[in-house]
């Protein structure tokens, strides 16, 4: 066990706990509401046989945008930068992740970045299968693989509620395929996605992958999961853009790449050093864990973490 964190770690977990009364739950997804907005957890692996955890940290959780890095890391494994990067840019946006704004003022209408839902769309209608559930069985398997677990799957219940009130996310679609970003069926595409955002993790999954992420796409044992440049791709995206447009805050402020989702998590990838998964899903204004953000700067602080 990582035992060089001990109580400190504790300590700041519950600092930070005070911090969710200021959040609120991702209410316009209604399953997500059933979550206990005071809950905040911490998982940290660097590599041993054991991950640290502390508050929490039992408690499962849907991935929602931490998803998105992922399904990149797939597509571009799947068809190479060029294929990938033709369909969506590399740029911060400075909106909201749900915006369609700079869809329409673009040109071409591709969406800037992955990080955006509608960049995620149309990474997501890049990965192979013939049908949303072969895609997603495929998406869980590569999960799997990253996190060493082999019993992750995904929520029924998130993905249903998600897909009921994704219009949105159809309109984002429907634009982007009148545009000839995407070519799938809409709402094929809506299902597979909504169930990618679905999967359900855990602190010490969270930390786990991120581990990968870290060390160039090595897992603890040595064995690369993930080719070392598409880590690399994926941990840059994190830090432009994994933030959603608190981003820019969050490099000053914490400096760590890292993707969070609505449902409360955080991925982080602290380079060369280790993986770290956070859980509070009390969010902030911008759809960030509120306390999940004060805990990580504690412990960027304290242990030095900061890539800058």
């Amino acid at each position: 066990m990582v035992c060089e964190y001990g109580s400190e770690l504790k300590r700041m977990v519950e600092v930070a706990r005070v911090h969710t009364e200021n959040g609120k739950l991702a209410d316009y997804i209604p399953a997500l509401t059933k979550a206990n907005p005071n809950d905040i957890a911490v998982s940290i692996f660097d590599g041993q046989s054991t991950c640290f955890s502390e508050g929490n940290y039992n408690q499962r959780f849907t991935l929602q945008s931490i998803s998105k890095i992922l399904t990149l890391a797939l597509a571009l494994i799947d068809h190479g930068e060029e294929v990938v990067f033709d369909k969506v840019g590399m740029e911060p946006t400075g909106d909201p992740f749900n915006s369609i704004v700079k869809l329409e003022a673009h040109k071409p209408s591709k969406p800037l970045n992955p990080m955006i839902n509608a960049g995620a769309l149309a990474v997501s209608s890049l990965i192979l299968g013939e049908s949303a559930n072969e895609k997603v069985d495929r998406l869980i398997a590569f999960v799997c693989q990253l996190s060493g677990n082999d019993f992750l799957t995904y929520n029924a219940e998130v993905a249903q509620s998600e897909f009921e009130t994704a219009d949105l996310n159809r309109s984002l679609a429907y634009f982007m395929k009148q545009h000839g970003v995407i070519t799938e069926d809409v709402e094929e595409l809506l299902s597979f996605y909504t169930k990618q955002c679905a999967i359900e993790v855990s602190c010490e999954d969270l930390a786990r992958i991120g581990y990968v992420l870290a060390n160039k796409g090595k897992n603890e044992d040595g064995i690369e999961v993930i080719p070392a440049d598409v880590a690399r791709i994926v941990k840059t995206f994190m830090v432009t853009c994994g933030m959603y447009n608190a981003s820019g805050e969050f490099a000053i402020k914490v400096g760590i790449p890292a993707k969070s989702g609505v449902a409360g998590g955080i991925l982080c990838a602290v380079p060369n050093k280790m993986g770290i998964g956070i859980y509070g899903p009390a969010l902030d204004e911008k759809g960030n864990s509120i306390a999940g953000m004060k805990l990580l700067e504690l412990i960027s602080e304290r242990y030095e973490l900061s890539i800058f």
